[in-house]
């Protein structure tokens, strides 16, 4: 788990700096909530997440650990497609897309933040 959550976070890196890169060539900054989510969801969350389960390889084998990879991974990414539909103009498409897959993110990041206060003590 540990090593598929840096993986992952290194693509969200990746993309990140990409769009990044992008915006500054092109000047256009429309996307700079994607890029900030990108960063933040994406790598820096899940990289740290992933070190956590280095040091402590015991939250990573739970079922909360599980939930929160996967809603997290299916969450993240397609709420900020809607972010992105958003800021493009999109408002009527976009906002339901960010809205149900934020949640779905939310609910992820929970089930990390419990199975972290429910395994510290045993890991």
């Amino acid at each position: 788990m540990a090593h598929r959550l840096l993986k992952i976070a290194a693509c969200y890196f990746v993309l990140a700096v990409c769009l990044g890169a992008y915006m500054g060539a092109t000047e256009n900054f429309e996307q700079v909530a994607v890029h900030t989510h990108l960063n933040l969801l994406g790598w820096v969350s899940l990289a740290i997440i992933g070190c956590l389960y280095l040091l402590k390889p015991a939250l990573a084998t739970t079922r909360l650990a599980m939930a929160h990879f996967w809603l997290h991974n299916i969450g993240a990414p397609l709420m900020l497609v809607g972010v992105a539909l958003i800021h493009g103009g999109n408002e009527a498409v976009g906002g339901p897309i960010a809205g149900i897959f934020s949640i779905v993110t939310v609910i992820g990041i929970i089930c990390f933040a419990v199975n972290l206060w429910q395994g510290l003590d045993r890991a």
